[in-house]
């Protein structure tokens, strides 16, 4: 059960990066006997400078993709079932390309990326993967007409161009991970919310929660606690600031946007105070005189 936990939160997130950028299907299904794809993505532009906030992630979606991320180590029979998918996909690719008479380039042509935690050398070599010469430790290439690769996520550097990849690890390697999207900027694009899909993946977690995933429980309490304090904090500011406002419009007409801005630098308990006070101001002098002797 847990690994279809992760298997969904893998498919929210990676639909959560990429869906600015292209069309995401996740799941997205293909043939008569029905397979399903985790996420099928089709980029709007292979030339969308802001694929690069994604580091390698963003790399990989600069042609179709087909992402299929493991919370296990992929086995041989999942690698097989993976190239069944994509070779159907590859189909029917072609086959409405040959209907409407458009030549495909071979970039056009949807390639596949497995996404796992870890891979033997054994399964590695079985399939002709080897490490890629274009790319970061940790991505290996099938044979060329394959178009698939391979991301062992826990082979991968730790440094900013992975840390969307290495989210969806295991163990140290995510919690590691999971640090590095703490310390990003709070107007990081991705930040927020990759945060609420790993609190509802804590949840779901609690619910059913092995060994294994006691570090990732353990390491996402204390952040989501403080995140829920915060969420009131910003409630309860957003509430003073909201009265103020209304109280100063009433009292004195309608109050610019620059006497709007300097409240809301304010802290809550000087908002508070303002409430109180703007009940003995005469005319709008009395506030910026306030404001200014409280900034």
């Amino acid at each position: 059960m847990t690994r279809f936990i992760y298997d969904q939160f893998a498919k929210d997130y990676l639909e959560e990066l990429l869906k600015e950028y292209g069309e995401v299907k996740a799941p997205y299904q293909v043939s008569a006997e029905v397979r399903e794809i985790d996420v099928y993505f089709s980029p709007y532009s292979p030339q969308n400078q802001d694929l690069q906030l994604l580091g390698l992630l963003g790399e990989l979606a600069r042609t179709p993709a087909i992402f299929e991320p493991y919370r296990n180590p992929v086995t041989p029979e999942q690698i097989g079932d993976c190239l069944l998918k994509l070779l159907e996909v590859q189909r029917v690719v072609r086959k409405e390309s040959n209907e409407n008479k458009i030549k495909l380039s071979e970039q056009e042509i949807p390639r596949l990326w497995i996404i796992t935690p870890t891979a033997s050398q054994d399964i590695l070599s079985g399939f002709g993967a080897k490490i890629s010469e274009t790319s970061l430790p940790g991505v290996y290439d099938f044979p060329r007409y394959f178009r698939t690769g391979i991301i062992v996520i826990h082979q991968l550097p730790a440094i900013p161009e992975t840390l969307w990849l290495r989210i969806l690890g295991r163990g140290k390697v995510q919690t590691k991970a999971i640090d590095e999207l703490i310390s990003l900027p709070i107007e990081q694009q991705f930040k927020q919310k990759t945060l609420e899909l790993l609190y509802n993946l804590r949840r779901h977690l609690e619910l059913r929660q092995t060994p294994q995933d006691q570090e990732v429980i353990m390491r996402l309490a204390p952040l989501y606690q403080q995140d829920r304090e915060l969420a009131r904090f910003e409630a309860r500011f957003e509430g003073e600031y909201s009265l103020v406002i209304r109280q100063l419009n009433k009292r004195f007409a309608v109050i610019n946007e620059e006497f709007s801005n300097q409240i809301k630098q304010l802290s809550l308990e000087k908002v508070e105070e303002l409430g109180e006070a703007l009940l003995d101001f005469n005319d709008v002098d009395d506030l910026q005189v306030w404001l200014g002797e409280n900034q």
